[in-house]
């Protein structure tokens, strides 16, 4: 049977040891306070090679092993306490003094704590002194000499104490989110290798092309994938987009033969098709521009194919991004054409097809647009212009029921009526009515 891997005995695949290291040693040199990495059991995994001597109190407790057991045991305890609510834990050790735990969680479990303290919040009285002899009994140690070491302990504020825990959590988590953040990367980058690798042996298990005719028709092929591949950029379709790209960096693999930088060649002319399709698409030709140059200058350094084809796929999510972006602010800037278009002809008899061809759309695609943008039909809208036209041409006596309907478009006075009525809730006339 297998044993189970510790959460603590993983550290280490996060987080360098000579990391933790430096973050105790500039802690205890900022602070002046002893601070060591423990394990869930609370047994030191580092304390700080250069820093601060444990205090004359502690020493004489910990020249006893029960004393060290003692110590381990309040570590691990408030270790635990820490970890149930992702905060630092203020606690007395099983010797009387203030001492606070860091938790240090991965993936929501608890792989250990910083332990710092060793100090007083209050200045020792007769009584804590006697608290003393009672928290040693059982060591083998001198007890006129612990009483005399624990009245020479450092006395801090609460609001010290409290900084002091709350710097070690927040810095001591921040090193470990950054250092899963790369090791996520380096997965992704695994993945993306295996990826490829799996395309490329069934590339080899589907290979029938004739050697003769093999470099002229593989050239063919990668045209017509490239053009695919630039329509997709184009249409701002990712998932099929990404899948193509996939096919031809096997390709590009494939023809080069180990020889990095032609790979990297490839790779970057595959890029410009891929970026001249995205500013075809809307995406704003600077920012393409600037992103390609930032590609190209890390090119200059790659030397691993399945980091280049991850940063490629990456910079192909982004330009399709653009593009969908680009793409909706034209389709904004095309309904509130047609919308105008809509204010200024609603007099006459017009229809879908006519805002259509107005605005240079096919009927289906401005309607689908059009709601989109504007909550409401095409249709909808333009009765909603006219009934508001209608309600001004009421206020006014000169005109009657029949008149509006004939200036709005409406043959029938009585369809003008139900469309009214429907929409204001009142006939024209009861409208008129109210209004004069």
């Amino acid at each position: 049977m297998t044993e189970r891997i510790k959460p603590s005995e993983r550290l280490y695949q996060f987080v360098e040891k000579k990391v933790f290291e430096k973050l105790l040693r500039s802690f205890s040199r900022s602070t002046g306070l002893k601070a060591l990495l423990v394990d869930e059991e609370g047994r030191t995994m580092i304390t700080p090679s250069e820093g601060i001597e444990d205090s004359c109190f502690c020493q004489m407790v910990h020249s006893d092993s029960k004393g060290i057991q003692k110590c381990q045991r309040s570590y691990a305890r408030a270790g635990l306490e820490a970890s149930k609510y992702g905060v630092p834990y203020i606690f007395r050790c099983h010797a009387g003094l203030i001492a606070w735990a860091a938790p240090i969680l991965i993936d929501e479990v608890y792989a250990g704590s910083i332990i710092c303290g060793q100090v007083l919040m209050w200045e020792p009285e007769d009584y804590f002194l006697e608290e003393i002899e009672i928290m040693v009994t059982g060591l083998n140690v001198d007890l006129t000499q612990v009483k005399k070491t624990a009245a020479q302990l450092e006395v801090i504020s609460a609001d010290r104490v409290q900084a002091a825990a709350d710097l070690l959590f927040i810095v001591a988590n921040q090193i470990m989110k950054t250092g899963m953040t790369v090791l996520d990367q380096r997965r992704q980058i695994a993945e993306q290798e295996a990826l490829l690798g799996e395309v490329t042996q069934a590339k080899k298990k589907a290979e029938i092309a004739v050697r003769k005719v093999e470099a002229r028709s593989m050239g063919l092929y990668s045209l017509d994938k490239e053009q695919q591949l630039a329509a997709k950029v184009r249409n701002a379709e990712y998932e099929q987009a990404a899948s193509l790209l996939d096919e031809m960096l096997v390709d590009i693999i494939q023809k080069s033969f180990d020889d990095i930088e032609f790979f990297k060649t490839r790779v970057f002319e595959l890029l410009v098709v891929i970026s001249r399709a995205a500013v075809e698409g809307g995406a704003v030709l600077s920012d393409v521009l600037k992103l390609n140059a930032a590609y190209h200058r890390y090119l200059m350094d790659a030397n691993n194919t399945g980091e280049i084809c991850l940063c490629i796929k990456n910079e192909l999510q982004t330009f399709i991004r653009w593009v969908e972006e680009a793409g909706n602010s034209k389709n904004l800037q095309l309904v509130q054409k047609a919308a105008e278009f809509i204010r200024q002809n609603f007099q006459q008899k017009i229809n879908m097809v006519d805002v259509a061809e107005a605005v240079y759309l096919s009927p289906s695609y401005l309607s689908r647009i059009f709601s989109r943008e504007m909550g409401c039909t095409l249709m909808e809208y333009l009765t909603r212009v006219r009934v508001e036209k209608a309600k001004t041409l009421l206020k006014n006596p000169k005109f009657n029921v029949m008149q509006v309907a004939n200036q709005l478009g409406f043959d029938d006075p009585g369809y003008f009526t139900k469309v009214f009525k429907k929409s204001e809730g009142v006939t024209p006339s009861q409208f008129r009515q109210k209004a004069l």
